[in-house]
């Protein structure tokens, strides 16, 4: 698994063609964006509740 801290970077992965799905997990202030890849699976965390969601707005549908 890859760590990125990057939301511009992420957002790109995420848009990749070999990204197969993505998830989010919550789990108190803490927001987990998780996308699989072929070879990683990449995962983003953010503290901010404003900035995931606007996050979550700007990801991909799938």
């Amino acid at each position: 698994p890859k760590q990125v801290q990057d939301i511009k970077q992420f957002l790109e992965i995420a848009r990749r063609k070999d990204a197969k799905s993505g998830r989010i997990k919550k789990n108190g202030s803490q927001t987990k964006f998780k996308v699989r890849c072929s070879r990683y699976l990449y995962t983003l965390v953010i503290n901010d509740a404003a900035k995931a969601e606007k996050l979550k707005q700007s990801l991909p549908p799938s």
